[in-house]
């Protein structure tokens, strides 16, 4: 529902505002501004984009977490995409996502609405009992059955025996695809 409000909302403003703008400015004066902020943000995006491709590069090749560079990239398409979009307020909207300390903001703010679990994240509605699992509270409990499979490369009698060595000697391998680098 929020996402509907947010489409009916959205272009109400932007009508409301290339009027005012219109009438105190002229209409080419006003095309002018939506045209100007569209190139300034273009170039904003191509060089912030830059350096979290940057960041998200260096964080692979050091191990470390790339959970920053990768919001920031995500947030800094959002505003490429509301920079493309004619308008006032969605390009003062994607204007404020091309600066690192509101990116920075949005993301401590969502991050106390995310779990990140092992398995994946989800939203607050996930900690909720009634949604299956108890989220951080310790008490999270997985009932389940399982069965002992023996190994099938034991040797038993009722089983075949495993395949022969290939021709490097190792047994049971099958030689190279061409799609791996031999060992």
């Amino acid at each position: 529902m929020p996402l509907f409000i947010l489409f009916i909302l959205v272009p109400i403003i932007e009508i409301a505002l290339f009027i005012q703008v219109g009438g105190l400015i002229g209409l080419w004066p006003t095309i002018g501004l939506v045209l100007l902020s569209a190139f300034v943000g273009m170039v904003l995006i191509r060089s912030q984009g830059q350096r979290a491709l940057a960041e998200l590069q260096q964080s692979f090749q050091t191990l470390s977490d790339p959970t920053r560079p990768l919001a920031h990239g995500a947030m800094i398409l959002l505003s490429g995409a509301l920079l493309l979009t004619p308008g006032f307020f969605t390009d003062a909207m994607g204007l404020l996502l091309l600066i690192p300390g509101v990116r920075d903001w949005l993301m401590r703010r969502a991050g106390r609405h995310v779990t990140v679990t092992r398995t994946g994240f989800g939203f607050d509605s996930a900690r909720d009992p009634r949604h299956g699992w108890a989220g951080r509270d310790g008490d999270d409990v997985i009932d389940g059955d399982y069965v002992v499979q023996e190994d099938p490369y034991v040797a038993r009698e009722d089983i075949a025996p495993p395949p022969p060595a290939n021709s490097d000697g190792k047994p049971g391998r099958k030689p190279p695809s061409g799609w791996t680098r031999p060992e």
